[in-house]
C-alpha cells in the first residue's frame, strides 16, 4: 500500500510540476517591460544552499537571466529558488558535480512540492536514483537554494 501511494505520489506531482513549467513565468515577460534590457547569449550563476555547498547553473532564456541578475544584485527577492530538470552527467563549466542543470528547464520559484527538493550533495549522492521515485522526471527544486553570484562563461 505505502509503494503504491508513494508512486501515486511521485506520478501526480510530476503532472503538477508539468503544468507549472508549462505555464509563462514572470521571469519571461521581464524582458518584455520597459526598462529591463534583454540578455544575450548564455550566462552562469553560482547556487548554494543549506549545505553551503556551490553549483554552477546555466541560464539561456534572457528573461530568466534578466532575472538571476536581480537575485544577485538584490534588486528583487521574488522566486529566489532554482527549479529545474538534472542532466545526469558533468558539465564543463560544472565539473565538479556528476550532473548539471537543463538550462531551457530552468525556472525560479517561491514555494514548489516536496518531491523534487534535494540539496546538491544529495543529488550527487543519490544520481543513479534520480528519475524514478528520487526526483521524478529528473525535475529538481532545492528548497534551500539560492544564487550567489554570476560568473564569467567558461
Amino acid at each position: 500500500m505505502r509503494r503504491m501511494l508513494t508512486k501515486a505520489a511521485g506520478l501526480a506531482a510530476v503532472g503538477v510540476l508539468a503544468f507549472v513549467t508549462a505555464q509563462p513565468t514572470q521571469a519571461n515577460t521581464l524582458s518584455k517591460q520597459p526598462g529591463h534590457a534583454a540578455a544575450e547569449g548564455s550566462a552562469y550563476f553560482v547556487m548554494t544552499d543549506i549545505t553551503r555547498e556551490e553549483f554552477v547553473i546555466k541560464l539561456t532564456k534572457p528573461g530568466d537571466i534578466e532575472h538571476a541578475r536581480e537575485l544577485v544584485s538584490g534588486q528583487t527577492t521574488d522566486r529566489p529558488h532554482v527549479f529545474t530538470r538534472i542532466v545526469k552527467r558533468q558539465a564543463p563549466y560544472n565539473p565538479r558535480w556528476s550532473y548539471h542543470n537543463s538550462p531551457d528547464n530552468t525556472e525560479f520559484f517561491d514555494q514548489a512540492f516536496e518531491v523534487c527538493d534535494a540539496t546538491i550533495p544529495y543529488v550527487e549522492d543519490y544520481l543513479d536514483e534520480a528519475g524514478g521515485a528520487f526526483l521524478p522526471g529528473l525535475a529538481w527544486c532545492d528548497w534551500t537554494s539560492r544564487l550567489i553570484r554570476e560568473i564569467p562563461a567558461p
